[in-house]
C-alpha cells in the first residue's frame, strides 16, 4: 500500500503556521494569475503585508551594503585582490580576515559555528549589557527559529510538559509545541494597555497551568513583540525573572527585533541577559538574534544564534550534540551574524553609507508605522495599537454579528473572511488574529510596515473596511 498520513506521526498533523497559511497560500496563486494578460482581478499586485520579509518582492527594502559586499567577497575570494577599485577598504579587510579564519564556505564549519564568528557574538553582548559573555555558550543557527525550536524540543518530555506563551504570539511556539507535544500555556497581553505584559497575569498563567495538571518548563517573551511590537519596561523585565526563578522556568528571550525600535530618542530595548546579570539571578535563559529583522533584513541568509546563561556544561554538551546532528548552519548566514554583531565603526571608509542607509530604514519603519496606526484608528469599527517597535500593526476590528454569521457559514473565523475578502479586493494579504490567539470574541489582522507608497496602501485598506463593514451591518 502506498504512504498514507496515518502512517506518519500523529503530532504533525497538529501543527498550525498561519503566516503561511490560508491566506499566502491564496495570494500565491493571485500572483500567478496576475502574469496571465486578462486576469480579471480587481487589483495589478499583491502587497505581501503578512511576513515580515524586507527584501521580498514588491516591498525591496535595499540591503545593507557592507554586509552584501562582504558576502560577495567571501563567497568569491579572487575578488578580494581583484576588486581592489571597487570595494572600500574596511570590507576587504573584513573579507580577507574571514577568509582567513573559514576557509571556503563550501566547506562544513564547527557544529557550533566558526568559533571567531562565535567571538564576536560574545564580544557584542558584552558591548551592549556591560556583562561578559563567553563564546562557548554561543551557538549560531540557521536564522532564530531554528534555535528555539531546538530548545522546545528539548525542554518537552512529556504531553503534560507546558511552555508559557504570549498572546498574541508568534505561531512558531504553537507549532513547535505541537510538534513536540507539548502543552502551550498562553499569558494575555494587555492591549487596552499598549499590549503591556503583565508579570501577575503570567504568574496567574502559571498556577492555573499546575491546577490542572500541566508542568511549566519554559517562559517564552518575545522583546519587542510579535505580532504587538510592544517593548517590555526594565522594571517588568526584573518581575518575569523573578516569576521565573519562583517557578524554576527556563527563560526563552526571543530579541530579534532589538534593533526594530520606532521612537529611539525616547526608547531603550533592555535585554534580558542584562538584566538577569543585574540581578545576579540563577535563572536559565536562552536569548535568540537573528540576521532577518533589524534594518539587515538578510531572511533568506538564515542566519542568527543563541546564548545561553546559567545552563550546565551537560546542558550545553547536549545542545552541542544536537546541532552537529545537522552538521552546521549555513557559512553565508554564519558571516551574515558577523556583519550583524560588528558593523561599520566611526571613521572606517563604509562608516558614512552603513549610518546613512539604516538611519534611511529606521526613519521608513517609524513613519510608516504612525501614519499606519493614525489612520486605522480613524476608521469606525477599527483600533490600532501604535507599535513602538518591531515590523507590525496588529488591529483590533469589530466585527457585526451578521459578519460573524457569514463567517461561520462559509466555515471560516470571523477575522479570517475578513482577511480573506481584503485579499479578494485589494490584493493585501495579511494574517488574520486567530492564527495568533486573541481573546474569546475578539478579532485582529496581523500587517506590516514595510510596504512603500502608504498612502495608496492604506487608502486601499481603508476603502475595503468602510465596504466591509456597511455590507455586513446589523
Amino acid at each position: 500500500m502506498p504512504l498514507s498520513l496515518s502512517d506518519l506521526n500523529p503530532a504533525l498533523l497538529k501543527v498550525e503556521y498561519a503566516v503561511r497559511g490560508e491566506l499566502a497560500i491564496k495570494a500565491e496563486a493571485y500572483r500567478e494569475r496576475l502574469q496571465e494578460p486578462n486576469h480579471g482581478l480587481p487589483f495589478d499586485r499583491i502587497i505581501t503585508a503578512n511576513i515580515g520579509n524586507p527584501q521580498a518582492k514588491g516591498l525591496d527594502q535595499k540591503p545593507i551594503t557592507f554586509s552584501r559586499q562582504v558576502a560577495a567577497l567571501t563567497e568569491y575570494p579572487p575578488l578580494i585582490e581583484l576588486g581592489r577599485d571597487l570595494f572600500p577598504a574596511d570590507a576587504l579587510a573584513r573579507a580577507k580576515e574571514l577568509c582567513a579564519e573559514i576557509g571556503s564556505i563550501g566547506a562544513y564549519s564547527h557544529s557550533q559555528g566558526v568559533p571567531f564568528i562565535r567571538r564576536n557574538v560574545a564580544k557584542f553582548i558584552q558591548e551592549r549589557d556591560g556583562y561578559p559573555s563567553d563564546y562557548n555558550n554561543i551557538f549560531l543557527t540557521t536564522g532564530a527559529s531554528e534555535g528555539v525550536s531546538l530548545l522546545i524540543n528539548m525542554l518537552i518530555t512529556g504531553p503534560k510538559d507546558g511552555i508559557l506563551i504570549p498572546i498574541p504570539q508568534y505561531p512558531l511556539y504553537t507549532a513547535a509545541l505541537a510538534q513536540y507535544s507539548g502543552v502551550p500555556i498562553p499569558y494575555f497581553l494587555d492591549e487596552s494597555a499598549g499590549w503591556l505584559t503583565r508579570p501577575d497575569d503570567v504568574e496567574n498563567a502559571v498556577q492555573k497551568a499546575i491546577a490542572e495538571g500541566v508542568k511549566p518548563k519554559g517562559l517564552v517573551v518575545i522583546n519587542p513583540g510579535n505580532p504587538t511590537g510592544s517593548l517590555l519596561k526594565e522594571d517588568a523585565i526584573r518581575r518575569l525573572i523573578q516569576v521565573a526563578e519562583k517557578y524554576s522556568l527556563v527563560l526563552l528571550a526571543d530579541e530579534v527585533y532589538q534593533d526594530n525600535l520606532h521612537r529611539r530618542d525616547t526608547q531603550k530595548f533592555y535585554s534580558f541577559k542584562k538584566i538577569v546579570s543585574d540581578l545576579q539571578s540563577s535563572v536559565s535563559l536562552v536569548s535568540f538574534h537573528s540576521i532577518s529583522k533589524g534594518v539587515t533584513g538578510e531572511c533568506g541568509r538564515r542566519g542568527g544564534y543563541f546564548e545561553t546563561h546559567n545552563l550546565s556544561p551537560e546542558i550545553n554538551a547536549l545542545i552541542y550534540k544536537m546541532r552537529s546532528v545537522t552538521l552546521c548552519p549555513p557559512l553565508a548566514g554564519q558571516i551574515g551574524v558577523d556583519s550583524l554583531v560588528r558593523p561599520p565603526r566611526p571613521g572606517d571608509e563604509s562608516y558614512e553609507l552603513w549610518k546613512k542607509e539604516t538611519d534611511e530604514i529606521h526613519q521608513a519603519l517609524a513613519s510608516r508605522t504612525r501614519i499606519m496606526a493614525e489612520r486605522l484608528n480613524q476608521l469606525e469599527g477599527a483600533t490600532c495599537v501604535d507599535s513602538p517597535g518591531a515590523l507590525y500593526l496588529f488591529p483590533r476590528i469589530y466585527l457585526s454579528d451578521k459578519a460573524c454569521k457569514a463567517a461561520r457559514a462559509a466555515g471560516k473565523e470571523p477575522d479570517t473572511f475578513y482577511s480573506l475578502a481584503l485579499l479578494d479586493a485589494t490584493g493585501i494579504c495579511t494574517v488574520s488574529g486567530s492564527g495568533f490567539g486573541q481573546k474569546e470574541g475578539e478579532f485582529h489582522y496581523r500587517l506590516t510596515c514595510l510596504c512603500e507608497g502608504v498612502d495608496d496602501y492604506v487608502g486601499k485598506l481603508e476603502k475595503f473596511h468602510k465596504t466591509f463593514m456597511a455590507k455586513y451591518a446589523d
